[in-house]
């Protein structure tokens, strides 16, 4: 077991304090823990790029405020067109996969039909030649008077 030193506190970012700890001369090293700073507890994490714009008042009269607000409202359009867009080429692609499949179920249907007609002949073309040949070996054993003549 090693001991450890008293711990070191240093103020850190968004009201959360890092504790250093040192280990004694086991050589190991303990990792910083964080700690709220504050009486309240944690909280969720700011990142640095939401702390600036929260902390300053907003001036809704400013040339900044109204630029900012005229980019946001072309980003906005822009992302509305953009998905109008997606929908419309979706339905566009849903109407041409229903036609493909209507052309498809349609040659499936003619084409069974042909393999049925072709099926049907086939089969009648091997009765007929099934009834037609007589196997030789019966026709000598059927009539032993025509064999010896």
């Amino acid at each position: 077991m090693s001991k450890v030193s008293p711990q070191n506190s240093t103020p850190g970012v968004n009201g959360i304090s890092v504790i250093h700890t040192q280990a004694h001369a086991s050589g190991l090293q303990q990792v910083p823990q964080l700690v709220p700073a504050g009486p309240g507890g944690g909280g969720k994490a700011v990142p640095p790029s939401k702390q600036s714009k929260k902390s300053s008042p907003v001036d809704r009269d400013s040339d900044e405020y109204r630029q900012r607000r005229q980019r946001n409202n072309m980003a906005v359009k822009k992302s509305r067109l953009k998905s109008k867009q997606k929908a419309q080429d979706t339905l566009q692609r849903v109407s041409q996969l229903k036609e493909e499949n209507e052309r498809l179920e349609a040659k499936i249907k003619l084409l069974t039909k042909e393999l049925s007609v072709l099926k049907d002949l086939f089969l009648e073309h091997a009765h007929n030649l099934a009834d037609n040949v007589q196997p030789s070996s019966t026709e000598s054993t059927a009539n032993p008077d025509k064999a010896g003549q």
